[in-house]
């Protein structure tokens, strides 16, 4: 029975799942983007979220607590770098995953999941649109206008 369990365990034992978890952070965090399952990317957004929240703080300790669960510098570096200047004014949410569909072969729901300040094309401003009008209101806008100039016109005379 499964009583209380609240996270995903992904078919893996405790350990396998920890290292596939910090191996894909680390990926997430030097790639800013990468292609997996939907459930691999909705427990590595549990996963890699909290830890980019102690990012946002430069200091010994959490560099350590960070360090614990990924294991590798070069990812370190550029979480506490160039990542943590990024996110330092947003106050969580610093995932994005967007599915793409589905795996040829086993049809798993597929997606990409990618850091949010990253994504240079949702970041663009959207252009404002232009209001549509339609004809039967123009037409009716004009005609109305039409015979009120035509009296002003009559009237000026």
């Amino acid at each position: 029975m499964r009583h209380n369990k609240s996270f995903n365990h992904l078919g893996r034992t405790a350990s396998h799942r920890a290292a596939m978890l910090s191996n894909m952070a680390c990926s997430l965090i030097m790639h800013k983007r990468i292609s997996t399952t939907v459930a691999k990317a909705k427990a590595l957004r549990q996963y890699i979220e909290p830890l980019m929240t102690k990012a946002k703080d430069d200091s010994t300790a959490n560099r350590r607590l960070v360090f614990a669960k990924l294991k590798q510098k070069e990812a370190i570096k550029e979480l506490f770098g160039d990542i943590a200047t990024k996110i330092a004014d947003r106050p969580g949410g610093y995932t994005r995953i967007l599915k793409t569909g589905f795996r040829l072969g086993d049809g798993a729901d597929m997606c990409i999941i990618e850091l949010v300040d990253y994504n240079e094309n949702m970041l663009k401003p959207k252009a404002a649109k232009k209001a549509t009008r339609t004809r039967r209101s123009s037409k009716k806008k004009a005609d109305e206008a039409a015979p009120a100039a035509e009296n002003e016109a009559q009237a000026a005379e």
